[in-house]
């Protein structure tokens, strides 16, 4: 009986030993921890492309004649009407030449005068007659061309728009190989130009309605302005036109949207980024607080069957607030770590605690509220 007795305790403490294995790990206890497999949906998401702004009509005023600016009508930023003036280019050589060339002009038509009748009386032939009036004829247009340059020593405004910077001012030497003298913009309506790469460009037009290119950007969604604050501009755009090559070097496509702008926020040459709303279905998914990064690359703790913990390198293209669209690294139904990636280590025995997707994003959600 003695025997049996010892025998009873030894296997019950046995147990007790087991049991306690169970729940430690190297004399640590093993913790729960929410696990979630990764699942597939359809995931709407945005992505910015750096733009630039520019009316949508964008004049450069240049001078025609040499000369220097004697006068400047308008201020940076004003509000002009088409033909309104803005330089004037002083024309006081030109003022001499005219009186100059008038006198060719004369002098041109007395001998036109007196030949006329010589050549009717076949005194002298017709050529030299021929010869005088031709020689008349370019003092006339000599004439005609100095009076178009003293009309181009006025500078107006090519469009209805709003003056840029003014390059030149009062007194400075300017001529046709000079720089513009300013810009004129129409800004009612701007256009973003804005890139995306190869990839992005086929993920952004494939389940776009149409047979063609063309039919496919009337179907693109609206695309919205950020500021260079920060802040949202309050009207939407929508993509006129996209470039029908890639850029051999930087693998881009060129777009340009076009935005309303009563209000006169958008300036030419502000500088924006293009908000542009996708969505790509049946993705592959997992909380983007699941993963963390190990020297640039994306990581996420993959959850064996025995509840053991290793490391799995992740690849994406997409992600949301919340969300990573996985592109590679796990498939549907693996589980993962969902909370505690950075406390935890790789062949870490833990408790498995099953979540899911939606549960851990409204956890992290109301954490940060």
């Amino acid at each position: 009986m003695s025997s049996n007795k010892s025998l009873i305790l030894l296997l019950s403490l046995l147990v007790l030993s087991c049991n306690k294995d169970e729940q430690t790990t190297n004399n640590k206890p093993i913790h729960p921890y929410k696990v979630v497999e990764a699942e597939v949906r359809d995931v709407s998401y945005e992505k910015s492309y750096p733009a630039s702004v520019k009316g949508e009509v964008s004049s450069e005023v240049r001078a025609k004649i040499s000369g220097y600016i004697d006068a400047v009508y308008v201020d940076e930023g004003q509000k002009v009407r088409k033909g309104q003036k803005l330089f004037h280019i002083e024309t006081a050589s030109l003022s001499e030449q005219v009186e100059t060339a008038k006198a060719q002009v004369a002098v041109a038509e007395v001998e036109v005068d007196r030949l006329r009748p010589l050549v009717e009386k076949k005194v002298i032939s017709e050529i030299q007659l021929k010869t005088a009036e031709a020689r008349l004829a370019e003092m006339k247009s000599n004439l005609n061309t100095i009076y178009a340059n003293i009309s181009y020593a006025t500078i107006t405004s090519p469009v209805n728009g709003v003056v840029g910077s003014i390059n030149f001012r009062q007194g400075t030497l300017v001529g046709p190989n000079t720089a513009s003298l300013t810009e004129v913009s129409d800004i009612q309506n701007v256009f973003a130009y804005f890139s995306m790469n190869e990839r992005d460009f086929l993920s952004f037009t494939k389940d776009v309605k149409g047979k063609d290119m063309e039919e496919k950007i009337k179907n693109l969604p609206a695309v919205q302005l950020q500021l260079a604050d920060g802040s949202m501009y309050a009207n939407e755009g929508h993509i006129v036109t996209i470039s029908g090559s890639i850029n051999q070097e930087t693998g881009s496509v060129s777009f340009r949207a076009k935005f309303p702008n009563q209000e006169g926020v958008l300036r030419d040459g502000s500088s924006a980024r293009v908000i542009v709303s996708n969505m790509v279905s049946n993705a592959l998914v997992i909380p983007y607080q699941s993963t963390f990064e190990q020297q640039g690359q994306t990581i996420v703790y993959r959850v064996s069957d025995t509840d053991s913990l290793y490391t799995k390198k992740v690849t994406s293209r997409i992600k949301t607030d919340k969300l990573l669209v996985i592109d590679e690294g796990i498939k549907k139904g693996d589980k993962i770590l969902a909370e505690g990636v950075n406390v935890v280590r790789s062949g870490q025995k833990i408790v498995s605690k099953p979540t899911t997707v939606d549960e851990v994003l409204e956890t992290y959600q109301a954490t940060f509220k």
